[in-house]
């Protein structure tokens, strides 16, 4: 029994002895403490940049109209195409005018009458005032047939206004187009009744070459559009005129620029913003009434800008934005920024830098303000990693 309790010891001391073996070994292979944390930086500069707004609108037709029957009666024919592009002053619809040139041809007739009457009358009011005179004939007759010749004379100028109503009337029954465009559908067919002045309209007619596009923006955005133009931050290219470009609603870019026409004058209270109309070159009628698009303005160019990219510049428990630069020292320093907008992957920053100044875009988790750091450009990082911790660099968005 003796001889087993020692072989039994023996055993469990070598054990804990390979024990101690593999902890040393695990002890030996840690790293040792390596230089400074390595980080990607970018050296912001001053450029020029054209700042734009882009602001969501729809487009509207520059002129529409809505065609009505200004005189009640069967529709004969219809004599366009639905959808087909028309002229001013071509003929849409035939209402059945039999009625209309009866009283045509009857408000003539009366004022036959009447020019015929008027003749007698004005002979006998001329003979009646060369016998007052002498006494031949009474002051009493010559006044009636004065007073029966002015008569006459207003029955032919209510003639003459009869028969230009019943003419215009008739020429109504030929329901014409207003304005140039294209025509929609037909909302009323052969046979039916017009009614003067009835609240459907027949069809409608828009012109849509050009086009307005009427975008809405904050009153908010335009006091600080003036503030910045006041300060000299932000110039004018061309003062009498803004170039706009148009984002369709498949993510693509209207090939042609518009113009801004003008800004209303009032707010609406209830969203705190207002409209802008903007019209575009439509001759390909591409742009169609009541489309989705966005707008975006051209609203001055900013000469000494700093673009940081998003990526350098992250939030504090209160949302405010910071970025971390590296100062003439090497060492990580904190700044509050104040930035204004996104410009395609970067943001603009009006105020916490300056030209010249390193901020970290890659290996922030690795660092704090305070400590020394190695410096790596951030183009070259690009080269050999895909982003810190595996995170992909988004590519940037198109801007103008």
């Amino acid at each position: 029994m003796h001889i087993r309790d020692s072989v039994r010891l023996i055993a469990i001391a070598g054990v804990l002895a390979g024990f101690l073996v593999v902890a040393g070994c695990g002890e030996e292979k840690q790293p040792p403490q390596g230089g400074p944390p390595e980080v990607a930086v970018v050296t912001v500069q001053t450029e020029q940049v054209k700042i734009t707004n882009e602001l969501p609108g729809r487009t509207s037709a520059y002129l529409m109209a809505e065609v009505r029957p200004q005189v009640s009666g069967i529709l004969q024919k219809r004599h366009f195409t639905e959808g087909s592009d028309v002229k001013a002053g071509d003929v849409l619809y035939q209402i059945d005018p039999s009625t209309y040139q009866a009283a045509y041809a009857s408000a003539k007739a009366n004022l036959a009458r009447a020019e015929a009457n008027v003749t007698s009358i004005r002979y006998r009011a001329e003979r009646y005032k060369e016998l007052v005179g002498s006494k031949a004939v009474s002051r009493q007759e010559y006044d009636d047939a004065a007073a029966a010749l002015k008569q006459a004379e207003a029955e032919i100028q209510a003639g003459k206004a009869a028969v230009e109503t019943a003419r215009i009337n008739l020429a109504h029954t030929r329901i014409t187009a207003p304005i140039s465009g294209r025509i929609g559908r037909s909302l009323v067919t052969v046979g039916a009744l017009a009614t003067a002045g009835q609240g459907i309209a027949l069809t409608t007619i828009q012109q849509i070459d050009p086009i307005y596009v009427d975008v809405t923006q904050s009153s908010s955005s335009l006091l600080h559009l003036k503030k910045s133009m006041a300060s000299g931050i932000l110039k004018k290219e061309n003062v009498n005129s803004a170039k706009v470009k148009l984002l369709l609603e498949d993510g693509t870019f209207y090939p042609l620029e518009g113009k801004l026409q003008f800004r209303d004058i009032t707010v609406d209270p209830t969203t705190g913003s207002f409209i802008l109309r903007i019209v575009f070159p439509n001759p390909e009628g591409i742009l169609l009434p009541g489309m989705y698009a966005r707008a975006v303005i051209e609203e001055g160019v900013n000469e000494q800008a700093l673009l940081v990219p998003q990526q350098g510049v992250s939030r504090d428990p209160k949302g405010n934005p910071l970025a971390l630069v590296v100062d003439a020292d090497g060492k990580v320093q904190q700044r509050m920024l104040k930035v204004d907008r996104t410009i395609g992957d970067k943001w603009l920053v009006s105020s916490g830098l300056a030209a010249g100044d390193r901020v970290i875009v890659e290996g922030a988790q690795k660092v704090k303000p305070g400590i020394p750091v190695q410096v790596v450009p951030f183009a070259a990082a690009k080269a050999t990693d895909s982003g810190e911790n595996g995170r992909v660099i988004p590519p940037a968005t198109k801007t103008n």
